[in-house]
């Protein structure tokens, strides 16, 4: 039998992806095995979000190179698209397939065992308008299930590389996603996450349709799907029509993520991001009014080139009033090929990281007052894993519907079941909890495979 082994860098998508690919070599009679074994075959699934993503993923590339020589080199993902050229000239690299036509890579790893020349199968990734179906109908780690529905993103912001490493907006066909949905909740998954790179731009491309009537399909013609959550949604995106749809729900989970890159109108300007800080604030007022309680996570970059004191403050200031539940803060890095990255005026390191202090302190500030509203309460959990696996106790960790992270004590046999837990210590990153029951349901699916 032989063997395939995957490694992946970067973002959720990636993750999906890698999986739709084993998916596709497992069909093949592929055994799959550890990245750090022997393996026939390494599938690296690369990220090319920022330079050092480029530098990782040439890392990892040269690393399964030395471990079998004799193996088939395979490198796939955002910085396979962007940068063919380059990675065909690593020495060991046997074939290169970019973010689309992932189909033919079998094909072409059996071309190259015959002609033992390196194959380069990029094409213009602009030139795309359809969806690449990959069914992922099971997940190699358990407990949770991503759900690409688009892909591509039509909104070339200036510090950001994806537009030219995935393309244009594309969605998938709603019988497609319905279609994978049922195949999740038939293998116990009871929470899907809707993933994508510009996710909520979901029919956008398409005439009568739009992501809010696939929330409202998901909802209705899903049996057994439990929890329905949102990757990522752009304060644009949040037309009255959404805002209802989550109103109305019982299954779209109290947790939206909902990037906001600066609080200042000048940056955000720059930046080249459709908005400005008085329109995020007026949606994110009108979803709170709907949704009492959403917990509200967001991106934020610190450092942008130009970015004064001042505008600086601003964003602080802006996050102050909002009041997040948890943020992700980058400092600015330059992606070459990026309008940003040749802006003259870059921000020095040591201001950057100051500011991007002074943002992470916010943010655990917030995350804790968030978190704290919900000491004493009984919220439903998924546990997903050990916290340590080191521990030998039984002490579980999983995410609540609003996104809270809670370590309690459970065991294996919950992983991957909604469980009532009581916050008996609100903190951040993690709060206590004490398990309190698991909800009535059916055990999951003993004929899914497990592998």
């Amino acid at each position: 039998m032989p063997t395939v082994a995957f490694h992946t860098l970067g973002c959720k998508v990636n993750h999906y992806e890698t999986e739709g690919i084993w998916r596709k070599f497992k069909e093949e009679g592929y055994e799959r095995v550890d990245f750090d074994h022997q393996s026939d075959v390494y599938v690296i699934n690369t990220c090319t979000v920022t330079n050092t993503g480029d530098k990782k993923s040439r890392q990892v590339i040269r690393r399964a190179i030395r471990k079998n020589p004799e193996a088939v080199v395979c490198v796939t993902g955002c910085y396979a698209q962007t940068s063919p050229g380059e990675i065909m000239e690593i020495p060991g690299v046997d074939v290169v397939v970019g973010t689309q036509h992932r189909e033919k890579m079998i094909e072409y790893i059996e071309q190259h065992k015959q002609e033992r020349q390196p194959i380069n199968g990029v094409s213009n990734i602009m030139k795309n308008r359809v969806f690449e179906e990959m069914d992922v109908p099971v997940f190699t780690d358990r407990t949770r299930a991503s759900l690409k529905i688009q892909e591509g993103c039509n909104n070339f912001c200036t510090f950001c590389i994806i537009p030219w490493s995935r393309g244009l907006l594309r969605s998938r066909e709603p019988e497609n996603v319905l279609k994978q949905a049922r195949q999740l909740v038939d293998a116990g998954y009871k929470e899907i996450v809707l993933t994508g790179i510009h996710t909520a731009g979901y029919g956008e491309d398409m005439k009568d349709y739009n992501f809010a009537q696939l929330l409202r399909d998901l909802e209705t013609k899903v049996d057994g799907l439990k929890r329905i959550r949102i990757s990522s949604i752009e304060a644009s995106q949040i037309t009255d029509e959404v805002i209802e749809v989550l109103d109305q729900s019982d299954k779209i989970v109290r947790h939206l993520h909902i990037p906001l890159q600066s609080g200042s109108d000048t940056v955000l300007e720059r930046m080249r991001r459709k908005y400005s800080a008085d329109f995020y604030r007026g949606k994110i007022e009108k979803i709170k009014r709907a949704l009492p309680g959403l917990a509200i996570t967001s991106d934020v970059i610190v450092g942008f080139p130009g970015e004064t004191e001042e505008e600086f403050q601003e964003t602080y200031d802006f996050i102050r009033e909002i009041g997040y539940s948890e943020l992700h803060v980058f400092p600015f890095s330059k992606r070459t090929g990026t309008p940003a990255a040749r802006m003259t005026d870059q921000v020095e390191d040591d201001v950057k990281n100051e500011r991007v202090h002074r943002l992470i302190e916010l943010s655990d500030q917030q995350a804790k007052e968030y978190a704290s509203q919900y000491e004493g309460e009984v919220l439903e959990v998924i546990p997903e894993e050990r916290f340590d696996e080191e521990a030998g106790d039984n002490i579980f960790v999983g995410y609540t519907d609003n996104y809270l992270k809670v370590k309690f004590e459970a065991s294996d046999d919950m992983i991957g079941k909604i469980v009532r837990v009581k916050i008996t210590k609100a903190g951040y990153p993690y709060n206590e909890g004490q398990f309190v029951r698991v909800m009535d349901e059916p055990k999951i699916n003993q004929k899914a495979e497990i592998f």
